[in-house]
């Protein structure tokens, strides 16, 4: 057997694998959280979306459909959304109907 001393060597054993393959933005599966809050904010209920993984504009297109869906309104900030009013159950269908796995944590 050879013997490896570098990520190199391994290349040569599987040529293949060369590149990078990533995974058309269609068939992501994303693993998001779906809180509800009322922390911070006057005694108004949010319904928090955590864990995207993406590029900023696909976070505020994913934010756009969600308010759009739910007829409310809300906001993106630092790599979450945040929807008035506890919408966690319309979202979590919304979001599992695109094929995420969602996690209802929280109250």
């Amino acid at each position: 057997m050879a013997k490896l001393n570098s990520l190199e060597d391994l290349k040569k054993l599987f040529p293949e694998a060369e590149g990078t393959y990533e995974v058309p933005k269609e068939q992501r599966i994303q693993q998001l959280e779906a809180h509800f809050s009322n922390k911070g904010r006057g005694g108004k209920t949010v319904t928090v979306i955590k864990g995207f993984e993406g590029s900023n504009d696909e976070l505020k297109a994913l934010g756009k459909h969600l308010k759009t869906q739910c007829g409310v309104g809300g906001s993106v900030k630092d790599f979450e959304i945040i929807i008035q009013g506890n919408m966690r159950d319309k979202i979590i269908q919304l979001l599992q109907d695109k094929g995420h796995i969602v996690k209802r944590v929280g109250g």
